[in-house]
């Protein structure tokens, strides 16, 4: 039996590395966003394979600018009414972007293995107000992407990839946040990489891009290159400092973000790779269990966490399970925000449901799901299997 006697939900990813390169940015006296912001958006764009990547200060941040910013879109923008597909299941401001923007929520259920939208209800989602699907790929599991892909192409429709919890997934080959016409990314302390707070917005659509770079600085044309595709900028860099074209925000990462997260960006494969060998050992662990359901893979998940729902072949209920967890020093939480259907928060948004929510109720009411780090944890899930015996 391990000797651990207790498993954290999250863990510090950072080294001496990264606190030097905090030290180089104090050192500069330049704090605000520069030149380590723009060479951390360069190199995550390279490492995932898009053309370009703009840091924000939150994956929360970031979801707000992607949907905001197809409003802005030369052609077919979204447009106050539009109705955009989610899932039931996902964190909250995977939602509120939508409402904030005007538009409405369409919910559909999930699938309960892959805890991912639930494809076969799409059709039956779609209205002539329909305009995208906002995804996100769950606890670092890709939803069903290509088919995703292929049927927003069908019906016209923008896919957005909400890629928070799943930094390094893939799915035939392809990283995770970049099917759609963009994908956002977290670097909460949590997450597969830290950079303290911050997000990132990955796009192949210049136009998008420029869009979200005035978004992110007030709506001003500051940082827009000279050549853009939003408006001719004044050769006298005067009349450009407090120029204004859309009604922006200021959700700018600092500097010490961006030098972290070139440090943290060389260390992910690796951070993925231990990630990857945890996974192999809860499963080979809980396989065979038949007191849980735990999330299927699809493709190749990054293991944001370790998910549970209680079958019917359990005689207690989640509360005590979660109590005998708590007193063996386990951190544990919902999975994601459960049924986001059962928040009162709805209260305050336009949306519409879409069939039954069974598998999202199931997920709320018997489900739970622990950390998974990025150093070897296998004597900590040792250490989970004796307690849940």
């Amino acid at each position: 039996m391990s000797t651990i006697n207790s498993y954290p939900l999250a863990l510090s990813s950072w080294g001496q590395e990264e606190i030097e390169a905090i030290h180089s940015v104090i050192n500069k006296d330049h704090y605000t966003m520069a030149e380590k912001v723009s060479q951390f958006e360069k190199d995550f764009a390279k490492k995932f394979g898009s053309r370009y990547a703009v840091m924000v200060n939150s994956g929360s941040s970031a979801n707000l600018l992607a949907i905001d910013a197809l409003r802005y879109k030369k052609n077919e923008p979204l447009q106050v009414g539009d109705e955009v597909i989610v899932p039931s299941v996902s964190w909250a401001t995977t939602y509120y972007p939508i409402y904030q923007c005007g538009l409405k929520l369409v919910f559909v259920d999930v699938n309960l293995h892959t805890l991912n939208l639930e494809c076969v209800q799409l059709e039956e989602a779609i209205s002539n107000k329909t305009k995208a699907i906002f995804v996100p790929n769950i606890l670092g599991n890709p939803a069903e992407l290509t088919f995703l892909r292929d049927f927003c192409k069908k019906h016209h429709l923008y896919l957005i990839e909400d890629n928070c919890e799943s930094m390094g997934a893939s799915l035939h080959n392809q990283f995770a946040g970049t099917f759609g016409i963009c994908g956002t990314f977290s670097t909460f302390f949590s997450h597969h990489m830290s950079t303290m707070e911050g997000g990132m917005i990955v796009t192949d659509d210049e136009e998008l891009y420029h869009i979200l770079l005035c978004l992110r600085s007030h709506g001003w044309t500051r940082h827009l290159p000279v050549e853009n595709k939003l408006c001719k900028k004044n050769e006298d860099d005067f009349y450009e400092s407090f120029r204004f074209i859309l009604p922006g925000y200021n959700v700018r990462p600092i500097e010490m973000m961006g030098a972290i997260g070139i440090e943290q960006l060389k260390k992910l494969d690796s951070f993925i790779q231990l990630r990857r060998l945890n996974a192999q050992h809860f499963c080979e662990l809980f396989a065979e269990d038949e007191r849980f359901t735990l999330q299927q893979e699809n493709g190749e998940s990054s293991w944001f966490g370790f998910s549970f729902i209680l079958t019917e072949k359990v005689n207690y209920t989640r509360d005590q399970v979660i109590k005998k967890l708590k007193q063996a020093h386990i951190e544990v939480r919902p999975i994601v925000s459960g049924n986001f259907l059962e928040n009162e928060v709805l209260n305050y948004l336009d949306y519409r449901v879409v069939g039954a929510h069974h598998h999202a109720e199931t997920i709320h009411q018997q489900g739970f799901f622990i950390g998974n780090h990025h150093v070897d944890m296998r004597g900590h899930l040792d250490y989970l299997k004796n307690i849940l015996r």
